[in-house]
């Protein structure tokens, strides 16, 4: 009888994953789409200076909120409070597309990426509510592949929308996507209405934990610094493609698409040796490798060839994605899904990177150019050899 309900189990479970990958990949493209045309849309109210101050902020009031969070999920319990953030992001995306003033946009912007941030978290919980421990760093990969298909697909999506210097239509575009992935995610919500009992860990609880067990502070550390980069590179990467180097919406579609497929190529298969094989140290060791040889790339290559620019961003994800996929084979392996406080914490990662890298940028650019940026940020991430060689590898 046992056996029974453990394949009923299982059977239940790779249904409620399937139904997960495919609003992953839904909220990937809505996520997306306006991603790489927010510093030049928000570059048409404020100077390029302070267009960092508009992500520091952003970024800043995510963190607070994702501190609260997991109290909210706990009182409501996860599906309640995603069809809640759902809502604001929709709202936020229409802010986005019919602001007409530097405060309308910068609240607009503040909802949209605070939004984003916490719908993801809520992801994040019914992923790992269904997954079990052996098969982790497939289904995480997986889960990943899903959203970056996503994340592939919009780029070149959001080129066709975008009308001379007009970015507006891209922000109506993501709140379209939303449309379909709340029927899903309402149609389907029996399956997703979790059962957990949460830790009740206080903040400060669940950050002391992090920063006094060695692996959850390595962890946490790496997964900062790849959002440091990806901060500097959303943000900035575009700024001097565009103004700099001279390549147009058109060709950066082309380019930002082929850029993502490695995360489509590379993660599950990272995935898979890391659960059978390597374990993912070695594996992030080599992806943060990637990583500063392409930053170096970035600051040296002149180039105004398509071509040239679409491999260097191309070898710069193959880093990215083996590092995302570590990041998270290795951190939903050493936690589970009640563990809602660590799982919070650990997503502030994101906003801490933003909010690091932005501010970074904004007083960088005070006394260089933008390119370089790509060097000093290059010598930060020399810091993740530290944080992998004393981490615990899981094999």
């Amino acid at each position: 009888m046992s056996k029974l309900s453990d394949v009923k189990k299982k059977l239940f479970n790779r249904r409620s994953l399937r139904i997960l990958y495919f609003l992953g990949f839904i909220l990937a493209v809505a996520t997306a789409v306006p991603t790489y045309i927010e510093s030049n849309y928000i570059k048409e109210f404020v100077s390029a200076e302070s267009v960092g101050l508009f992500f520091v902020a952003s970024n800043f009031i995510t963190i607070l909120l994702i501190l609260i969070y997991p109290e909210l999920i706990e009182r409501f319990r996860n599906y309640r409070v995603s069809q809640i953030v759902i809502g604001c992001n929709f709202l936020a995306l229409i802010a986005m597309a019919i602001a007409n003033t530097p405060a309308t946009i910068f609240l607009a912007f503040i909802l949209l990426m605070s939004s984003f941030n916490l719908i993801w978290i809520n992801m994040d919980i019914f992923v790992e509510s269904f997954t079990s421990v052996d098969s982790a760093g497939r289904t995480r990969t997986m889960y990943f592949t899903f959203m970056n298909l996503g994340w592939g697909f919009a780029p070149i999506v959001a080129s066709y929308f975008i009308k001379g210097s007009n970015y507006r239509p891209v922000y109506l575009l993501a709140a379209a996507f939303l449309i379909p992935f709340y029927i899903i995610f309402i149609e389907k919500g029996r399956n997703l209405k979790d059962k957990i009992k949460y830790d009740r860990d206080k903040i400060w609880q669940t950050i002391k934990k992090i920063f006094q067990t060695r692996d959850l502070r390595s962890i946490f550390s790496l997964a900062t610094l790849l959002h440091l980069f990806y901060s500097l590179a959303v943000v900035y990467a575009p700024i001097y493609l565009h103004e700099t180097i001279g390549l147009s919406w058109a060709q950066l579609g082309i380019a930002f698409s082929f850029m993502l497929l490695p995360f489509i190529i590379f993660e599950l298969p990272a995935g898979i040796i890391a659960d059978k094989y390597l374990g993912e140290k070695e594996i992030m060791t080599l992806g943060f490798t990637i990583l500063i040889i392409s930053l170096i790339l970035f600051f040296s290559v002149q180039s105004s060839s398509l071509l040239v620019w679409s491999l260097i961003l191309f070898f710069s994800r193959i880093g990215a994605s083996l590092v995302e996929a570590m990041r998270e084979s290795y951190f939903f392996k050493i936690i589970s899904a009640k563990n809602v406080g660590l799982i919070n914490i650990f997503r502030t990662a994101q906003p801490l990177g933003y909010l690091i890298g932005t501010g970074l940028g904004t007083v960088i650019l005070i006394f260089y150019p933008v390119q370089y940026i790509f060097p000093i940020l290059a010598l930060l991430l020399v810091s993740s050899y530290y944080f992998l060689r004393v981490m615990k590898d899981t094999r």
